[in-house]
């Protein structure tokens, strides 16, 4: 027995299944973020003093890292539309630059927090520190659930190309989609955080 709309959008919503799940956990992602960020908007506004986050962090690495990230949204994008072009060579080559990308996020991010416990610099010590580890945190969290789930359909999960392409480029789609959001967070973290 075959499910419908797997492969096939479902006539009331345009959308297949997959994407229409994504899109319903992408909407509660969006409400994770929106509380935290509002938490950070009130607690700024509420305060005395604030420190600038450019006089704490290091925004050198993290322009760096919103560099790598923009380009693993092009390089991700780019696997998909190899797909649709029937190249699965390409597909690889793009998904395998998106996942050295994630990666070289990662790395700086932890160069990065190193530097931060090196000099004394927990979430214990401020309000604004306890805020950028717990976004920045839960930021990584999900860009390492994206390598997981790119790592996948670059490894193991591309067997589905030789037996479903439809349904294997719809997963890349929705995987896409998924990263998309990643970057679309740090976009925000990063001036709010950083150069606020």
């Amino acid at each position: 027995m075959e499910i419908a709309h797997i492969t096939k959008p479902h006539p009331e919503t345009g959308l297949v299944n997959a994407k229409l799940g994504l899109w319903l956990f992408l909407a509660s992602e969006v409400m994770l973020f929106g509380a935290l960020f509002s938490t950070y908007i009130i607690l700024r506004v509420g305060a005395s003093s604030w420190p600038e986050g450019s006089s704490i962090l290091n925004v050198p690495m993290a322009t760096i890292n919103t560099f790598a990230l923009i380009s693993s949204s092009i390089t991700i994008l780019m696997s998909w539309a190899s797909l649709k072009l029937n190249d699965f060579g390409k597909f690889r080559m793009y998904m395998g630059l998106t996942i050295a990308l994630s990666f070289v996020f990662l790395v700086i991010k932890y160069f990065e927090y190193s530097a931060k416990f090196e000099h004394g610099l927990s979430p214990a010590t401020s309000t604004f520190l306890a805020i950028y580890f717990t976004t920045t945190g839960l930021h990584a969290i999900h860009v390492i659930g994206g390598i997981v789930v790119n790592a996948y359909l670059l490894g193991p999960g591309s067997k589905l190309w030789s037996e479903n392409p439809e349904m294997f480029t719809n997963r890349v789609e929705c995987a896409g989609l998924y990263w998309h959001f990643v970057d679309l967070v740090w976009i925000f973290l990063f001036p709010t955080l950083y150069l606020l």
